[in-house]
């Protein structure tokens, strides 16, 4: 049986990955543990956040499914860190998690070119060249293929974590891969071991929420794909509550220390950083007597509700001790029980840019096998790896996403190029050019990109190239037109509250101030006004970074004539104060020919760059 494409893993990088090799006219084989949990969120029933909300958006506009199947499932929308500029803004959604499975894995079974089929690949098949050509199940089955992606989750070596307890699973009571990264392993890949874990779930008809917070979505909820129509987008909502953990929590958390597998030595793997356990904050940070955690509901029917921020390997009757110590859930009912899973995954910096192995020709890696956390991360490089595992097969250029040019571009690169020995999270201040990523501004960023890949209608693309033209005309327009100080323009600022001026200014500069709402915009740009309000508003957006942008795109063109500098044979490396030890080490090895060629080795960071880049100045000007 041959394919071109197999996608082993059904979680959020297989479906991606399958989805876009399929629309990209590859026949596609997904194989995955159950195809009941085709999208299966396994721990915390939302999508997005901050930055994360970013890949999302961006995700979406080269053409995936995330932002489509949150819209059509989503059951709380929110707008995080809405006072603060739209650089830092991030989109979430709730999620109903059984209609947001449902949803993928029906359009999983009903895009053309694609196949499902239920196993667990235990085995890849590789030639004497060491190319992958196919994969070998449980069952015995062989499957050949041109490409291979593995998305394999926390499910390679699955071990569960349960207070004393301990058992192997890829999630929950599933089974675990058990071979396959031993084979990754003998291939010469460097596999690691992580951690991470997930919190109990509680029955909401046992919850006193008249002891909690009520959090409730935007009042005009805005959608994650630039495909939903703004206008018609009217979810219903369904409210999360806020309460906390008090003395008395973190008491009985303190005093079973000695029997929590994270710091019994149970557990070897390292977890994630921004999403520690309980038991790990309240080791951590003991000066603090609370901690905030969030009430979510898994689904519209409200029975079952996660506790974020609880996530534990306590043994289940502490966990009971601590939750009923929780205002609100005093006489909580468990459904399920939180535990942490250790799993193994290979070093990103064994992958290129484009998550193609450099060992394993035709493999390719996306998702937590990678290292990094999250659905969303997941997603990006599923669509990222299913996209140049097509390119591959039709010997075309590479696909890779610069850093100015996406978050996703920013999450890869720091991927293969420093790799990571903890679970990775996207986060805003990993991207240095965030003010041009922002949120609002992925479709006119990439959708040009998605349609040339086919992964974008016509339709769409043609409502992009409308809006980039809406705002280019309105920019270029403000950008030269004078705001002076006459009466009439005087008396304009007054009504509006707006601080006047004494000097003739460019009319970019006043509706760039941070003052000047979308209900100003037809006083100051009436041949406008006709207009939408979305679009108003990303035109005020625009004119607010205007200047900010005008100066990064500097930096940036600064940057691409720097790379393209040629390093002296001779160079000497050690010389370089600024330099690590390993950095060096890797400089003197490979002695890239140009600034550019060193930023593309594993671990030469852009500060490392600009080092290099000062010191060959000091060299020049010395000689």
């Amino acid at each position: 049986m041959k394919y071109d494409i197999i996608v082993v893993g059904g979680g959020h990088a297989g479906i991606e990955a399958a989805l876009a090799s399929a629309r990209m006219g590859k026949q596609t084989l997904l194989i995955t543990m159950l195809v009941e949990q085709i999208g299966a969120a396994s721990c915390n029933p939302a999508i997005g956040g901050l930055a994360k909300g970013h890949l999302v958006r961006e995700l979406d506009a080269l053409g995936g499914e995330m932002g489509l199947c949150t819209d059509a499932t989503g059951i709380q929308f929110r707008i995080l860190n809405a006072s603060k500029g739209a650089a830092v803004q991030g989109s979430r959604a709730q999620i109903d998690m059984d209609k947001y499975r449902e949803y993928m894995r029906r359009v999983c079974h009903n895009t053309d070119n694609l196949e499902v089929y239920q196993d667990e690949v235990s085995e890849l098949l590789i030639n004497e060249n060491k190319e992958v050509y196919g994969v070998k199940t449980r069952l015995n089955e062989e499957f050949e293929a041109s490409k291979v992606i593995l998305t394999t989750g926390t499910f390679m070596k699955g071990l569960i974590h349960i207070g004393e307890n301990k058992y192997d699973a890829g999630r929950a009571w599933e089974l675990p891969s058990s071979t396959l990264s031993i084979q990754l392993k003998e291939l010469g890949l460097n596999v690691g071991r992580l951690k991470t874990g997930t919190p109990a779930r509680i029955d909401g008809k046992s919850i006193n929420f008249e002891n909690m917070e009520m959090h409730g979505g935007d009042v005009n909820p805005a959608p994650f794909s630039f495909r939903t129509n703004k206008e018609e987008f009217s979810p219903t909502q369904y409210p999360c509550y806020i309460t906390y953990t008090n003395l008395d929590t973190h008491e009985t958390i303190r005093s079973n220390f000695d029997r929590t597998p994270l710091f019994t030595g149970q557990i070897e793997g390292t977890g994630p950083r921004y999403c520690p356990s309980i038991e790990d904050k309240v080791n951590r940070f003991a000066e603090r007597d609370r901690h905030q955690l969030f009430l979510e509901p898994q689904t519209a029917m409200c029975t079952e509700y996660y506790i974020n921020g609880l996530s534990t390997s306590l043994p289940i009757d502490v966990q009971k001790e601590m939750i009923h110590s929780i205002a609100g859930l005093e006489n909580a009912k468990i459904i399920r029980y939180g535990y942490a899973i250790e799993y193994d995954y290979v070093d990103p910096t064994e992958l290129k840019h484009t998550l193609e192995t450099k060992k394993i020709k035709n493999l390719y890696n996306a998702g937590q096998i990678n290292a990094t956390t999250g659905y969303e991360e997941a997603a990006s490089q599923g669509l990222i790896a299913g996209i140049n595992a097509c390119l591959a097969i039709d010997g075309k250029e590479p696909f890779v996403l610069r850093r100015d040019e996406a978050y996703i571009g920013v999450l890869i690169d720091d991927l293969v190029t420093k790799g990571t020995n903890e679970p990775y999270r996207m986060f805003t201040s990993r991207a240095e050019y965030r003010l041009l990523l922002r949120e609002e501004g992925a479709d006119l960023r990439l959708s040009a990109y998605g349609h040339e890949l086919g992964l974008i209608n016509d339709e769409t693309i043609e409502k992009v190239n409308f809006k980039q033209k809406v705002i280019d005309e309105a920019i270029e327009y403000m950008s030269n037109e004078w705001f002076t100080s006459k009466k009439e323009n005087l008396e304009l600022l007054e009504r509006l509250g707006q601080d006047k001026i004494k000097d003739r200014v460019l009319l970019i500069d006043i509706v760039g101030r941070s003052t000047v709402k979308v209900e100003h915009f037809d006083e100051f740009l009436p041949q406008f006004a006709d207009l939408s309000d979305y679009l108003k508003e990303q035109i005020l957006v625009e004119a607010k970074y205007y200047r900010y942008v005008e100066k990064q795109k500097k930096q940036i063109d600064k940057m691409k004539r720097m790379l393209k500098m040629t390093i002296p044979e001779d160079f000497d490396y050690s010389q370089i104060s600024g330099l690590s030890n390993e950095a060096i080490e890797k400089l003197e090895k490979f002695r890239p020919p140009t600034l550019f060629n060193a930023s593309e080795i594993s671990g030469i960071t852009p500060a490392a760059i600009d080092v290099i880049h000062m010191y060959m100045n000091l060299e020049k000007k010395s000689i």
